[in-house]
């Protein structure tokens, strides 16, 4: 948390704080403790109620562990201390708004590097660091080799920043100088660079301005713990001649060294990206290669399959076209039959036209013979029967005279 996240997180009760001190856990990486004073009783109280056992963030599981102070006792010394507020004759300034740091009109917050400043004026501060000396509260992580993460002997390419333990540890240094010709590496527990093609450290020996001779810079007397005076290390005008060279000559030799490694660098890093253009474009055109070939792979078969079907409806068509040359024969040849049987039929009519003809004239024949027949029969039973009629009426006359 950075010191604005605190005053968010304690919300109202900024209120009621009047001092606030960051105080360092020992034995403990990235924890701290905040010393905390409030204006009265009852909101320390309200605040133990509301803060102790409660979350920082929903994201983190850490909780917040409020505990009731006493008693603060200073057992060591303070780098850059500054005069306690309660005890001074003149109030400090805020660094930030330059107002007074009155604890009657606002609460103060101390930092870790004992800088103090109104909660006001820290809580618009988002960097984790203090405002006036830079001190980051998150200590630096400890570098260890990118590829077995030991913690000894490293050391790390001034290029592009690459950590790898010494050639007698792993040698992974000395592989990624193998890898990338980054020839120069700064070892991490000295701050010397070393030229893995010169096979020395390049700013060893560095020009005097005095005579132009070169001389060995960071070199010790061999004699030095015996109390010599006579050897050339403890020569004043040497020592200051050196002192005096040492910043040109570095600063020119770093200048020149940059100078080189950042063109290799950039040769490096173009035909990197040459390298990386041309797989990609060697990707593409295989990617465009293979979508051409499937693309035609699929109107071939579309093809064929619709030749397949031409060759069908084409065999189909043949077959109907010689279907229809037989049903023609069979249709003409029925028409044939029947008007050869309309014909027949006409033919049978005809005759049995000109036979009922000749049967109606033989009926009527017959029937006027039968009628002549008849009407003589006809003509006798009349007679006959007056004959009767007369013999009946005149035996009739007898019996009624007796």
């Amino acid at each position: 948390m950075t010191y604005a996240d605190f005053c968010q997180f304690c919300g109202s009760f900024i209120q009621h704080m009047l001092e606030m001190r960051i105080v360092r856990m020992d034995g403990m990486e990235d924890q701290y403790s905040v010393l905390v004073r409030f204006d009265d009783q009852d909101s320390t109280d309200s605040f133990y109620k509301h803060y102790n056992g409660r979350r920082f963030s929903s994201l983190e599981v850490e909780v917040c562990r409020v505990l009731f102070t006493l008693d603060v006792q200073y057992t060591g010394s303070i780098e850059h201390a500054q005069p306690s507020n309660a005890t001074s004759t003149e109030l400090p300034t805020c660094p930030v708004c330059l107002e007074r740091l009155d604890q009657d009109t606002g609460g103060i917050l101390t930092t870790i590097c004992n800088h103090s400043f109104h909660c006001s004026c820290i809580s618009k501060w988002a960097d984790s660091s203090c405002p006036v000396c830079r001190y980051c509260q998150q200590q630096a992580e400890k570098s260890i080799c990118f590829v077995c993460q030991t913690t000894e002997n490293l050391w790390i390419c001034v290029i592009c920043g690459y950590v790898g333990c010494g050639r007698y540890k792993g040698g992974h240094a000395i592989i990624h100088w193998k890898e990338t010709q980054h020839c120069y590496s700064l070892e991490v527990e000295t701050k010397r660079v070393w030229d893995y093609v010169g096979d020395n450290y390049v700013h060893r020996l560095i020009q005097s301005k005095t005579d132009g001779k070169l001389i060995e810079l960071n070199t010790q007397c061999a004699h030095a713990d015996n109390g010599c005076g006579s050897c050339s290390c403890e020569d004043n005008a040497m020592n200051e001649a050196i002192l005096n060279s040492k910043v040109e000559a570095i600063v020119n030799e770093y200048n020149e060294l940059l100078a080189t490694q950042l063109e290799n660098q950039k040769l490096y890093f173009e035909s990197l990206l040459q390298e990386v253009k041309e797989e990609s474009e060697r990707k593409i055109s295989k990617a465009v290669q293979k979508a051409i070939s499937l693309k035609q792979q699929k109107i071939q078969s579309k093809i064929d399959r619709c030749k397949k079907e031409k060759k069908f409806l084409d065999d189909l068509n043949e077959n109907l076209v010689k279907n229809e040359d037989i049903w023609k024969t069979k249709i003409l040849a029925i028409e044939e039959r029947e008007k050869k049987t309309t014909r027949l039929m006409d033919d049978r009519v005809a005759d049995l036209e000109m036979q009922l003809g000749d049967l109606m004239v033989c009926l009527e024949g017959g029937r006027t013979v039968e009628q002549l027949a008849a009407s003589d029969e006809i003509k006798e039973g009349i007679i006959d029967k007056s004959i009767e009629s007369s013999t009946t009426s005149g035996s009739d006359l007898v019996g009624r005279d007796a």
